[in-house]
């Protein structure tokens, strides 16, 4: 059995910032449950291009309030507390926080913890062997 605290994961290299957000890496590949888990925080005011090609994601809001914009269609869903949305399609969407967001987040496959996202909201498949 595995028990990470998140006190424990903040100023490592678990912990990882971009320009709006910063991911706080809980369980990666390396721990081999075939996901990873963030805990991640979504800086009010801000607009995230994302579009993971490689990965399905979860995310479960726990805190803020905000939309996906999902970009081939234009559609918006508005996102609260208490929420869960998947991007079950590798959808390409904008992530707008009206306020600052918590979220957990599940990816499959896991990601390794090096991945950043590149030029198209996109994280690489890394192998981390």
């Amino acid at each position: 059995m595995k028990v990470v605290k998140l006190e424990d994961v903040i100023g490592t290299e678990q912990e990882v910032k971009g320009e709006n957000w910063t991911s706080r890496r809980l369980l990666l590949k390396k721990d081999g449950m075939g996901y990873s888990v963030h805990d991640t925080i979504i800086k009010a005011g801000t607009e995230t291009h994302i579009w993971y090609q490689n990965h399905l994601e979860a995310v479960y809001c726990i805190e803020g309030e905000g939309e996906v914009e999902t970009v081939k269609d234009g559609k918006v869903w508005p996102i609260k507390a208490n929420e869960i949305y998947a991007l079950d399609e590798h959808d390409e969407h904008l992530l707008r926080a009206k306020t600052d967001m918590r979220m957990v987040c599940v990816f499959n496959p896991p990601i390794t913890g090096k991945e950043t996202h590149d030029e198209n909201g996109v994280y690489p498949l890394v192998d981390d062997e």
